[in-house]
C-alpha cells in the first residue's frame, strides 16, 4: 500500500494547463453573462500558456521557429492586456461578479494548490541549465574588473547577489534527468547547497508574500475579503504559477510590488517595498513617475523618502560585500542598469534570428512616451487607477526587455488579477485617505473680522 500511496510523479505542464484552465472555467466562468469581461478576462488569462509551452518546447528541441510563435504569441496576449488595462479606469460599472464557490471552498482549493506548487519547489533539484546563471554571476566575486564591466550585458540589470541563485523551474514540458546537476570538481558543493536552499527558502516566502498580499488587499481595500481570495486562487491556477513557483526573480518582485500596494495609506511603506523592488530587478523603476502622480497631491515627501531609504540600503549592502572598489563600481552599474540599449546582449525573442535587435528601440520610446503619459493623466488618481496603471507598466516593460522578455509575468499577473476582481475605487484617493503629512506647511492667520477690528 505504501508504494501506492507515494508513488507519486509530478504533473506535466501540458497535462496542468488542460486541468487548470478546466478548473478555473468551472470556478469563475460566469456562465449566465457568457460575454461579460469577466469571462473575457478569464479566456485571456487561459490563453497565456500556450505561449509559455511553446517557448519550452522550442528551447528544447532547438526550434527558433517554436520559439519565435511562443513569444508572439505570449506578446499578442500580452499587448491585449495592456491595452484592457489601460481602459480599465474608464469602466466605471463594476458588477460584483461572485465565483461558482463559497469562500470556504475556495480557501480549501486556494490551501491545497499553495500546498502543491510549494512542494514542488522543496523536491526539485535545480539541472545545469538553472545554474548557469549563477555560475556566471559567481564572477562578481573575481577581482577582475573587465569581468564585471561585462556582467550587466550578459545577465541583465538587477541585484548582483540575486543572480548568484540558481532558477528552479518546478515544471519542465521536458525532464529525461530531473536530478541531473553539475557536481563538477570546480563547483564548491556547500556554497551550492547554500545557494539552493536560499533560492528554495526566497521563492516559498516570495509566492507566501504574494497571495497573502492578494487576500490583505481585498479584505482592507475592496471591502470583500471573498474577492482577494478568488484572485489568489486564480492565481496559484494558472499554468505559468506552476512553472516558475521556484523563480525568485520572477516571484520577489511582484511579492514587493503586491504589498506596496496593499500599504499604500503608509506612503513611506509603499516608498520603501516600491524602491526594494527597483533595486532587486530594476525594471520597477519605471513605477517611480506613476506612483509619484498619485502621491503628488499628498504623501510624496514620505514616498520618495522610502525609496530613497530603500536604495541606499541595497547600496550598503553591495558596499560590505564587495571585495573592492572596482568590483563594486560595477555591481553597482549592474543594479541601476548603467548602459546604454544597443550593448546588451539579447536573449529570448530579440536573440531570434527572425528579429532585428534594433526594433527594440522604438518599442523603448512608446514605452516611455506611456509611462510620461501615465505620470500626469489620469488625474487624479485613485487606486483603481494606480492598480491598473501598475499592472501595465509592468505589462509594457516586457516588450523591450532584452533578457527573456515577456516571461517574467509574475511581475504584473498578481496586480492584473486584482484589477479583473476589484469594485469601483473612485474614492480611494490620496487626499482623502492618507494622514496629513509629517511636516504640513504652516497656513498664515486669517485676517481679524471687520466687526472686530471695529470694535
Amino acid at each position: 500500500m505504501s508504494d501506492i500511496l507515494f508513488h507519486y510523479y509530478r504533473v506535466n505542464p501540458t497535462t496542468w494547463f488542460y486541468l487548470s484552465s478546466l478548473l478555473s472555467i468551472a470556478v469563475f466562468f460566469k456562465f449566465n453573462r457568457v460575454w461579460s469581461m469577466r469571462n473575457l478576462d478569464l479566456v485571456g488569462l487561459i490563453l497565456l500558456a500556450p505561449g509559455l509551452l511553446a517557448v519550452e518546447y522550442g528551447g528544447y528541441k532547438a526550434s527558433a521557429a517554436a520559439q519565435q510563435l511562443g513569444y508572439i504569441w505570449i506578446f499578442t496576449v500580452s499587448g491585449i492586456f495592456l491595452v484592457r488595462m489601460l481602459f480599465d479606469s474608464l469602466m466605471v460599472r463594476r458588477p460584483m461578479l461572485d465565483p461558482n464557490l463559497t469562500v470556504g471552498g475556495l480557501v480549501f482549493l486556494g490551501i491545497s494548490l499553495l500546498v502543491f506548487l510549494l512542494a514542488n519547489v522543496i523536491t526539485t533539484r535545480p539541472q545545469r541549465d538553472d545554474l548557469a546563471g549563477a555560475a556566471a554571476a559567481a564572477r562578481l566575486n573575481a577581482q577582475d574588473a573587465e569581468v564585471d564591466a561585462d556582467q550587466l550585458s550578459r545577465l541583465g540589470p538587477g541585484y548582483p547577489l540575486l543572480f548568484l541563485l540558481p532558477q528552479i523551474s518546478t515544471q519542465r514540458l521536458f525532464s529525461a534527468d530531473p536530478d541531473a546537476v553539475d557536481t563538477g570538481e570546480s563547483r564548491e558543493a556547500n556554497n551550492r547547497i547554500v545557494y539552493e536552499t536560499t533560492a528554495r527558502v526566497m521563492a516559498i516566502l516570495s509566492q507566501l508574500a504574494i497571495v497573502a498580499g492578494m487576500v490583505v488587499i481585498g479584505w482592507r481595500h475592496f471591502g470583500a475579503v471573498r474577492l482577494g481570495i478568488a484572485a489568489a486562487v486564480l492565481y496559484l491556477l494558472l499554468p505559468y504559477t506552476a512553472i516558475m513557483t521556484g523563480r525568485v526573480d520572477h516571484a520577489l518582485p511582484g511579492a514587493l510590488i503586491v504589498w506596496a500596494i496593499a500599504s499604500y495609506r503608509r506612503p513611506f511603506i509603499s516608498g520603501a517595498l516600491i524602491g526594494l523592488a527597483t533595486g532587486t530587478i530594476y525594471y520597477p523603476f519605471f513605477l517611480l513617475p506613476l506612483w509619484c502622480g498619485f502621491y503628488w497631491q499628498r504623501g510624496i515627501r514620505r514616498f520618495g523618502l522610502g525609496v530613497a531609504a530603500a536604495i541606499v540600503s541595497l547600496i550598503f549592502g553591495l558596499w560590505f560585500t564587495s571585495p573592492d572598489s572596482a568590483v563594486f563600481v560595477g555591481q553597482l552599474r549592474q543594479m541601476f542598469g548603467w548602459i546604454f540599449p544597443n550593448e546588451v546582449s539579447q536573449e529570448g525573442f530579440w536573440a531570434l534570428p527572425f528579429n532585428d535587435p534594433v526594433f527594440r528601440l522604438p518599442v523603448l520610446a512608446a514605452f516611455v512616451a506611456m509611462i510620461s503619459t501615465l505620470a500626469i493623466w489620469p488625474a487624479p488618481k485613485n487606486l483603481g487607477t494606480l492598480m491598473s496603471c501598475t499592472a501595465a507598466v509592468l505589462l509594457g516593460s516586457q516588450f523591450w526587455k532584452a533578457h527573456n522578455g515577456g516571461l517574467f509575468m509574475a511581475w504584473f499577473l498578481p496586480v492584473l488579477l486584482l484589477v479583473i476582481f476589484r469594485p469601483n475605487l473612485e474614492n480611494r484617493v490620496a487626499t482623502l485617505v492618507l494622514d496629513a503629512e509629517w511636516f504640513p506647511k504652516r497656513r498664515r492667520p486669517s485676517a481679524a473680522p471687520a466687526a472686530d477690528r471695529a470694535a
